[in-house]
Parts: C-alpha cells; sequence; structure tokens
C-alpha cells in the first residue's frame, strides 16, 4: 500500500465471526478471561474451532498477550501474530492485519481481540496520571504542565477551535449523542439500552472540559470483543454471509502526536483520517454516495464531526446539520457514547450485523458500511461489503 496508490488487498479476505462478552461497569473477572469468552464466542459464531486457528492480532495497549489467549481457548501452533500501537486508531488496523495474514497465505484463520476492565480498573479517562521517559513521553511533554492531563482536555482544543472557526454552539455536538443514545436506546446489549436523550438533556449536563459535556464523552467499559478473519473463499461455506474487507487503511498525518497534534496549521480536521480516507476510496472505487451505514468512532462527539468531513460527506464545517438531519445512519449500535467503549472493536462487529441483516437497528439493503478508529492518534478504517458473488 501506498499513500498515492491504490492497494490490491481488498477483496480477499473477511470478517465471518463475531463474539463479545456482556459490556458492564464491573465484569468481576480477569481481562484475560474476558478475552478469552469473546474469542471462543467468534469462534463458535465462525462454525470454527480453536484448532482451526493460526493468526492472532491484538492492540499493544491489551494486556493479554496472544500465547496465553491461545492457550486458555485451546488453539495449537501460531503461524502469526501482531499488535498494533496508538490506543483506539488500532480498531480497523487489526483486521487489515489479519487480512493481510490471509492474503498472503502467512496464516489461513486470524482472530483479532480487543479486553479490557476499563471502568473497574484502569480508567482511561482518568488522564496522565505517570510517565516513564520517552519520545512519547517527550511529546506529551509540551502539554500536561499547563493541565492538559486528560484525553477530553486534548479533544476540547480542537473541539473550540472548530466552534470558532464555523461559529458553531457547543449544540453542533449533541447532534451527535443524540443520534447515538437514539439507537442505543433500542439494543438490549447496549449499557444505555432504554435511555434516550433530547439536545437539552445534552445542553444540561455537566461541563467536563470545555466546551465538552459529560453527554459529549465515551463511557468507560468493561469487556471483551473479537473477530475472525480467513479468506473469502473459505468464507463462503462457513455458517454466515461474510463481511468482505472491501478496502482496509492506516493513516498518519504530518505533524502527528497522540492526541496532543496542536502545532499544525488548522485545528479543525483530522489528517490522519483524511490519509485512510483517500486510501479507502481509491482501493474500493466507492464514494461517500456508496456508504449505507457509517460505523464512526465516537470517544468525543466532535471528532464524529471531523471525519465526515474529512471522508467528504459533506463540506467542512456542516457536518452537525448533515447529523441532525439524519443523511447517513450512524452508529446504529449506539456507539462508544451508548453501547460501550471497546476501543471500537464493537464498531465492527455491527458493521458485520449490518451486512448479515442482523442488525437490531438494521438499516434496509446496507450492503456497505464504513468503520473507523479511533481519532487524535495515528488510525485506521474499513470498508465492509456483501458478497457480491456469494
Amino acid at each position: 500500500m501506498s499513500v498515492r496508490t491504490r492497494d490490491t488487498l481488498g477483496g480477499r479476505a473477511a470478517i465471518v465471526g463475531i463474539g463479545a462478552t456482556e459490556f458492564s461497569k464491573d465484569s468481576g473477572r480477569s481481562e484475560l478471561r474476558l478475552a478469552v469468552e469473546a474469542v471462543r464466542a467468534a469462534l463458535d459464531d465462525a462454525g470454527l474451532t480453536p484448532a482451526d486457528v493460526d493468526g492472532m492480532v491484538t492492540f499493544t495497549m491489551d494486556t493479554s498477550p496472544e500465547i496465553t489467549v491461545a492457550q486458555a481457548a485451546g488453539m495449537g501452533e501460531l503461524s502469526f501474530f501482531s499488535r498494533i500501537h496508538y490506543g483506539g486508531g488500532a480498531a480497523c488496523a487489526t483486521v487489515q492485519q489479519a487480512a493481510l495474514a490471509v492474503a498472503t497465505g502467512v496464516a489461513e484463520v486470524v482472530v483479532c481481540y480487543r479486553a479490557f476492565n476499563e471502568r473497574s480498573g484502569r480508567r482511561f479517562g482518568s488522564g496522565v496520571q505517570r510517565r516513564e521517559p520517552s519520545a512519547e513521553g517527550a511529546a506529551l511533554g509540551w502539554s500536561l504542565p499547563f493541565g492538559l492531563l486528560t484525553p477530553a482536555s486534548w479533544v476540547a482544543m480542537a473541539a473550540q477551535r472548530y466552534l470558532h472557526t464555523y461559529g458553531l454552539t457547543p449544540e453542533a455536538f449533541g447532534q451527535v449523542a443524540v443520534v447515538d443514545r437514539k439507537y442505543a436506546a433500542t439494543n438490549p446489549a447496549a449499557y444505555f439500552h432504554g435511555k434516550p436523550i433530547t439536545l437539552a438533556d445534552h445542553a444540561a449536563s455537566r461541563w467536563i472540559v470545555e466546551p465538552l459535556r459529560l453527554l459529549d464523552c465515551c463511557q468507560e467499559t468493561d469487556g471483551g470483543q473479537a473477530l475472525v478473519v480467513t479468506s473469502v473463499e473459505r468464507a463462503r461455506d462457513l455458517p454466515h454471509p461474510p463481511a468482505v474487507i472491501t478496502a482496509a487503511a492506516q493513516g498518519a498525518g504530518r505533524a502527528q502526536e497522540q492526541m496532543t497534534s496542536f502545532y499544525r496549521d488548522d485545528l479543525t480536521g483530522l489528517p490522519e483520517m483524511g490519509v485512510v480516507a483517500r486510501q479507502l476510496w481509491r482501493t474500493s472505487g466507492l464514494t461517500p454516495a456508496g456508504i449505507d451505514v457509517g460505523i464512526l468512532y465516537d470517544h468525543f462527539t466532535p471528532f464524529v464531526l471531523t471525519q465526515l468531513e474529512e471522508f467528504g460527506f459533506c463540506k467542512p464545517g456542516e457536518a452537525a446539520d448533515f447529523v441532525a438531519e439524519e443523511r447517513l445512519p450512524l452508529n446504529t449500535h449506539g456507539g462508544q457514547l451508548g453501547e460501550a467503549y471497546l476501543h471500537g472493536m464493537n464498531g465492527v462487529a455491527e458493521g458485520v450485523r449490518q451486512l448479515r441483516g442482523t442488525s437490531v437497528n438494521q438499516i434496509p439493503g446496507a450492503g456497505r458500511v464504513l468503520v473507523t478508529a479511533g481519532t487524535g492518534v495515528p488510525t485506521s478504517g474499513l470498508i465492509l461489503g456483501s458478497d457480491d458473488r456469494g
């Protein structure tokens, strides 16, 4: 792959299994057990066994090593294992790595997983407590002394600039929260099942870091999610219609930092997601008009708006109206604001359900789904499609 040319990965692998634990605030069990439960559920869903697996991919932030999960899940030998950095930016990249392994014959069945006790254990929202000397730590050193200690504070800087540039109010962000919670309200697996909100609710929620309110911020969740990837040919013999990986991409922008890219010329966009968008459109041959459902990473509402703009669904500054008018079904599982915060892996699973026709908020005729990973960091994205030859 290149940032300038079409790649040849599309159409060579598919997601054939999805599995998750319940989503909670106190799982009562180890992160390893959560990972194994999710992996076994995904394999059962795929109609495969642990013995079929020869590859595994997870996040650098995950605490459950591939070989430990493999042993606990009853797997045998592995010919491929890989990890992706940058927190939630890794979500779609785990699937890309699996697809690359399958397409090149390095592995035949690859499991991607993410599991954590992010509410009852380490809470990312608490911010930076202590940092060892490192290149990454040095970059944060330009922001931490001034009180920018948490993810919300880092995003708030860009969010404030976005509102100022386009003459908007924080209600623009509330549009995303309302849509996510609308879908979560009808999703039994969502933490906020049965609890929709209004713009007035959003405006009444307490400030976290201006201009972000509580309802602009994703949840903290305990749980696990796993996905199974294999070749399209093998997928056609398995129980469910395959979710074909039509295109997959990673992206890092110029002057990229982890959540604190404040020294760019413009803070109102997400250049790293622009890299992903160009590659997904180039490889798939699609345009925004060809997407039926968008599953956009929503750790904070402002970056859903800027993602829509980077992908060309609307012009800069117009995404709030785009969302309010529901021109594209967004985060039909409820997103990380409404269903669960699983570093975006539950969003990939919702994309698969939409293509299978099994989502609780099914969009009729969904045949192409855009899924994105974490924003503000080097990131990734997928276009998943139905198997047109199946």
